[in-house]
């Protein structure tokens, strides 16, 4: 179960990402936030982002147009 959940349903890019980051800031290192998307960009660009940052994707899924992503904060 995550610590936090973002809903950027309905969002068209870049929103999804660029909520993802500053919900991430605003976290405790540790902490996981669930995201649920509905645009298929978010399936690429926050994978893409995740692997340059010290950030963990804990695990990702899709199911009926909507994305699902659970990332553990980190330094």
């Amino acid at each position: 179960m995550a610590d936090f959940t973002l809903d950027a349903s309905g969002l068209i890019c870049p929103m999804p990402l660029l909520k993802t980051k500053l919900q991430l800031n605003a976290m405790k290192i540790g902490e996981e936030l669930e995201v649920i998307a509905t645009d298929e960009g978010s399936a690429r660009d926050i994978p893409a982002f995740l692997k340059l940052s010290s950030h963990v994707l804990v695990s990702t899924s899709e199911s009926g147009g909507h994305y699902r992503f659970v990332i553990r904060r980190g330094e």
